[in-house]
């Protein structure tokens, strides 16, 4: 199987990559750009691989694209490439626009340039799942989305993934390219970028920084940790329907409170701090962000049901793993924060 990989130096698209290089009989190929989320040594430990290659470019480069697919000749692609964070949207919201709906178009449109010239065989087996957000759906005071709810986005970034979506589905009806869409709750674990909530919240303990919390704490959100992701994401390339889209979701729903003063007792366990003080004193509330949404909740019962899968980690042993990690891992963090710009 040859599954081209769109964004795959960036959190999700790594882990990605490492959960599933070791199988023999899938060759990778990561097409990214590099943008400041992007870290081509989270990959450096499998350069040598005869199965995985990669190449440097913009995906709203159609020419290189065409010639990527065309020489790959990819049976799967997942395209996770995209302008991922909501306040970066709000800063700049054209580059959310430009990656995440210009992106889209163009790898679409190659896509079934490729397809087209496939046989028939060849086209059983192609299928194009493209990676969302639970933010399309907007916010939730009630009972959780399921993939049928309305789209509903709030933010630059929300909106441009909700217009992705809108043409991964026409290409699909139009011109029958063989199409799944994955709409994943909030992502935590290894190799995260500092700017997110969890690994921000980490890596200030570890400096004695102030942790930044919007407003009182109260937003929710249900986390899952990245590899259930991908197992669900790789379930969804062998299993699903073409044409179906799947919530993905971790069925743990915390205030952001509640998770960053579990984080800062994790802290405190793996790191602590030389003031004997714990770091949830660390803890400063901020004005709210602009729209920001109260509550993202999905439904998972389709892709449990049909696709028989169940997130496994608990967000306790979950985030319990994920704090190590940074901890062990600080000089792959100091780097970025030292290299490019960051929030921190």
């Amino acid at each position: 199987m040859n599954i081209l990989v769109t964004g795959g130096f960036g959190f999700i698209g790594t882990n990605f990559i490492l959960k599933f290089i070791n199988n023999k009989n899938i060759n990778i190929l990561n097409y990214d750009s590099l943008t400041y989320a992007g870290n081509k040594n989270n990959l450096t430990s499998i350069d040598h691989y005869s199965n995985y290659n990669y190449i440097i470019a913009d995906v709203c480069d159609r020419k290189l694209v065409n010639r990527t697919i065309v020489k790959f000749k990819p049976d799967i692609i997942v395209h996770f490439a995209a302008e991922s964070h909501v306040d970066r949207s709000i800063e700049d919201p054209f580059q959310f626009i430009n990656t995440n709906i210009m992106g889209t178009s163009v790898l679409l449109n190659e896509s079934l340039a490729y397809y087209n010239t496939l046989n028939d065989e060849a086209k059983k087996r192609f299928k194009f799942i493209h990676i969302s957000t639970d933010e399309v759906y907007g916010s939730t005071r009630g009972e959780s989305f399921t993939e049928d709810s309305n789209f509903s986005p709030n933010s630059p970034y929300s909106a441009s993934k909700a217009s992705a979506e809108h043409l991964v589905n026409a290409w699909n009806r139009t011109f029958k390219l063989p199409v799944n869409i994955v709409n994943c709750t909030n992502n935590y674990g290894p190799f995260q970028y500092p700017e997110k909530l969890i690994p921000l919240t980490i890596i200030n303990c570890m400096l004695n920084k102030p942790i930044p919390i919007y407003g009182k704490g109260d937003n929710i959100r249900d986390w899952i940790h990245v590899e259930d992701h991908c197992d669900a994401i790789y379930n969804i390339i062998i299993n699903s329907i073409i044409g179906e889209k799947y919530n993905v979701g971790g069925e743990s729903e915390f205030k952001n409170i509640d998770i960053v003063t579990t984080i800062c007792s994790l802290v405190d366990k793996y790191h602590p701090s030389d003031s004997a003080q714990t770091y949830s004193k660390l803890i400063t509330f901020v004005d709210d962000r602009p729209g920001h949404d109260f509550r993202y909740s999905l439904n998972i019962e389709k892709i449990k049901n049909t696709l028989n899968w169940l997130p496994k980690k608990n967000i306790h042993d979950g985030l319990d793993s994920t704090v190590k990690w940074y901890v062990d891992n600080k000089k792959w963090w100091m780097n970025l924060i030292k290299s490019k710009e960051s929030v921190l």
